[in-house]
């Protein structure tokens, strides 16, 4: 079943980059595996799968220690401060860096491993009071202080978008994200590489694709419903 299922996400997002005018191959894949035992990710490496996101750091830890094949981690859940020594030497993409304090804390820490630690501005593109991130506003005066962090580099953007029945209502969420990424890529700030788009999930990453996500990070679509009392 999760062969089929990783088929079917792969033939929607070719489908959407195909009405959008895009390659597919400018797409990245990212199974959330959160709750999801070992078993599950080993399956789905056998089915071709690379890139797996996760949202607790001690999770997220345990897999890593545990799965013998390299595979490219995700942290897309909130990182507390507190957490940040363990994983930002990890060679993880961030996808969830919501504050300055945050950024901060992970360039003192970079710093003091002699390491470098790849980001994403979380973005609270809907100002929903459940959601982190940056509001949409505050994101080019928080990309310029990060910019000088000497090891701590912007790689781009990303949203949750509010859990919505259909997802043409995410839409202009997207699409509002999409522009301001590319508003901040024409400034040309060094330190920032605004190449990642990562923007929807399971309900509605066709429509992300669709408004140029490059990442989209699905995970009931391959692994089927959670279970969130293991």
């Amino acid at each position: 079943m999760m062969k089929e299922n990783i088929l079917e996400v792969q033939k929607n997002i070719a489908e959407a980059c195909k009405r959008a005018g895009r390659d597919p191959s400018e797409v990245t894949l990212i199974a959330v595996s959160k709750t999801k035992p070992l078993s599950d990710i080993e399956e789905a490496i056998a089915c071709g799968m690379t890139e797996f996101g996760e949202n607790k750091v001690q999770e997220l830890l345990e897999k890593m220690e545990q799965l013998h094949t390299p595979v490219q981690w995700h942290l897309i859940g909130h990182l507390q401060t507190n957490k940040v020594k363990y994983i930002v030497d990890k060679g993880l993409l961030i996808h969830s860096v919501d504050s300055i304090r945050l950024a901060r804390e992970l360039q003192k820490e970079a710093v003091k491993r002699q390491t470098h630690c790849n980001i994403l501005l979380e973005v609270n593109v809907a100002r929903e009071d459940s959601k982190f991130g940056f509001f949409y506003e505050e994101v080019p005066d928080a990309v310029r202080e990060i910019s000088a962090f000497s090891n701590v580099h912007i790689q781009g953007l990303m949203t949750i978008a509010p859990f919505v029945e259909n997802p043409e209502d995410n839409r202009p969420v997207f699409a509002k994200l999409h522009k301001l990424l590319l508003d901040i890529k024409s400034i040309n700030i060094d330190n920032v590489n605004m190449s990642v788009l990562s923007m929807g999930m399971t309900n509605d990453y066709m429509a992300a694709v669709e408004e140029g996500a490059t990442m989209v990070r699905v995970g009931t679509g391959i692994f089927g419903m959670r279970d969130y009392n293991i």
